[in-house]
């Protein structure tokens, strides 16, 4: 089973991690590449908002187009449209301060071709790429205002040639104008080592003119690609020193002396003698469990003799009685968690789980598939390791109340008549161990509230401990009665004039308040299907006679009840707290 156990949880991690891993890598990737994307459209938006601001600022100034102006200005061309639509252009070489006939002409036919009154709309001016064949230019443009000499209206035009290099000081890093655009989405070209991306240029009609092209390395997935590897060495190394100790510690700490237990119990049951079983010190929970087992045979065994030896009168009877009233108290939580762990079924479908690792072998499954073969083999061991944590928090609840009972019988070996002796003991600890039983006691979900502050009483512990698991008890079963969909129990703790006073209060059923006196009467009970009223009855007497007192109250049926239990404080406690 652990070698079984260690394969699926290699392969299971494994793919976790490449699940978890890689992808995350990916997205940081891509958010990489949207990060170099970005800082691009920002760089072409402020080389283009730069001339359309020398348009909007001195087109006024550039309208006779004035070469020098030009050349101070870094602008390679200017050009004036008439309101009539024609067209007066200038293109000059910004470090000679000489004209460019065919660049002039290029430029005046790529200002004719653009319809400038919609390009602007509204606004006063405007900015775009414009492709010169072999050269791209930043363009802005701006109408001129009213008050022009002999141009009232129309438009001035300037642009500024950006090459490759300027563009690569503009982003940070080595790039290319390119004119063989394939569309207006950025494209990714994607290899072992390194991304080249190449993000359009928009020019006036909203179309790509060129493309800036620059190539980035994959740093973050080659990294991604080197932690994976090595988390999942580190984790399947780490996973097989983990299941060869586990396996040797198992097989010697908890196999064997379980079957050695075992043994004995077979033995104890053939022959009928209750001998203890020899064992070593340990102080781990097999230890615990073969010191409770072997108290439990050597107080069942005194029973027993006492039981021989005794002669049964009706006060030890009734005392009899009480007992197993508590001892069935106590017991109740560990069969429902034992009917509770036996009707739950598996967490994951043995066969179903084989077969998702079989497909996962299989080379030819598609990715998709095995994406979804490994959530799945994922989901079923997160889930087998809680279903196992919520066993052992329930077994661990279950030897609790195991040892309460082994308790309860010890303190019978004590003379029924005699006054049970009282020492300092923490109640609040005593309500806390209680409650978590009591948990399991009914099917209905019961939630509890208590104080954490610790109080301490003079009581017998053992004795104490039953009068609550008993008050606790009736909660449930008055909580039980009134609704199907559970309830609550609150205690609350505190100290007046000597005494500590411990409320129990819960939204039961409850009783009508003329019943309250009869309560502590042997045998009567407030529900007509309930047999025995042996709880209270035994719960009176017992704090009675350690210097207690027990009170019942309600408001009326259906509107819970209230357990008032007052025992004197233990006043050296007190004392050493302060």
């Amino acid at each position: 089973m652990l070698t079984a156990i260690g394969l699926g949880g290699a392969v299971a991690i494994t793919m976790m991690l490449a699940v978890v891993i890689t992808p995350t890598f990916e997205r940081l990737e891509d958010a990489a590449v949207d990060g170099h994307v970005e800082r691009t459209h920002i760089a072409l938006r402020d080389f283009a908002a730069k001339v359309e601001r020398a348009s909007r600022d001195q087109g006024e100034r550039f309208a006779t187009l004035p070469a020098p102006a030009m050349a101070d200005a870094d602008i390679d061309g200017v050009a004036y449209v008439a309101p009539d639509r024609s067209i007066r252009a200038r293109w000059i070489d910004p470090a000679t301060r000489r004209d460019m006939p065919p660049m002039h002409d290029r430029w005046t036919a790529g200002i004719a071709a653009i319809d400038l009154d919609r390009r602007l709309g509204t606004r006063g001016s405007a900015s775009f790429y414009l492709r010169l064949d072999d050269r791209l230019a930043a363009v802005g443009v701006a109408r001129l205002r009213d008050g022009v000499a002999a141009a009232p209206d129309g438009f001035v035009v300037m642009a500024r040639t950006l090459s490759s290099r300027e563009l690569a000081g503009l982003i940070g890093q080595r790039a290319a104008i390119r004119f063989d655009s394939a569309g207006s989405e950025r494209r990714v070209a994607t290899s072992a080592r390194s991304l080249r991306i190449a993000v359009p240029v928009v020019g006036a009609d909203g179309a790509p003119v060129a493309d800036a092209v620059f190539t980035v390395r994959r740093d973050l997935t080659m990294l991604g690609r080197q932690l994976l590897w090595l988390s999942v060495g580190g984790t399947l190394l780490l996973l097989l020193i983990v299941l060869a100790v586990l396996t040797r510690m198992i097989a010697q700490l908890v196999l064997r002396p379980l079957a050695t237990v075992e043994r004995h119990m077979q033995a104890v049951r053939k022959s009928g003698t209750m001998r203890v079983l020899p064992q070593d010190r340990r102080d781990d929970e097999i230890g615990s469990l073969v010191t409770s087992l072997n108290a439990m045979l050597r107080q069942l065994n005194d029973l027993s003799e006492q039981v021989e030896a005794q002669s049964f009168t009706l006060g030890r009877t009734e005392s009899a009685v009480a007992v197993m009233h508590n001892v069935r108290n106590a017991l109740s939580p560990i069969s429902t968690i034992l009917s509770h762990g036996l009707a739950q079924p598996p967490v994951a479908d043995r066969a179903v789980v084989d077969r998702a690792i079989a497909e996962l072998a299989d080379d030819t499954v598609s990715p998709t598939r095995r994406r979804k073969l490994a959530g799945y083999l994922s989901a079923a061991a997160q889930a087998t390791m809680e279903s196992r944590l919520e066993r052992v928090r329930q077994l661990e609840i279950g030897r609790a109340a195991l040892h309460q009972v082994l308790e309860i019988i010890g303190q019978q070996q004590h003379a029924s008549h005699e006054r049970p002796p009282v020492d300092p003991c923490d109640v609040t600890d005593i309500v806390a161990r209680n409650a978590a039983i009591a948990r399991y006691s009914r099917e209905r979900s019961i939630a509890f509230s208590f104080p954490a502050q610790p109080r301490w009483v003079l009581a017998n512990r053992v004795i104490l401990s039953q009068v609550i698991g008993n008050l606790f008890a009736n909660a449930s079963e008055a909580i039980a009665a009134q609704s199907e969909e559970g309830g609550q129990i609150a205690v609350t703790i505190a100290e007046a004039a000597g005494e500590v006073i411990v409320t129990i209060a819960d939204d039961g059923e409850g009783f009508d308040p003329s019943d309250a006196p009869m309560l502590f009467q042997r045998g009567f009970s407030t529900r007509t299907n309930k047999s025995g009223g042996l709880g209270l009855h035994w719960c009176a007497n017992a704090v009675v006679a350690m210097g207690g007192r027990i009170d019942l109250f309600s408001d009326g049926r259906g509107r819970g009840a209230r357990a008032v239990l007052r025992l004197p404080a233990a006043k050296a406690m007190v004392n050493q707290a302060a």
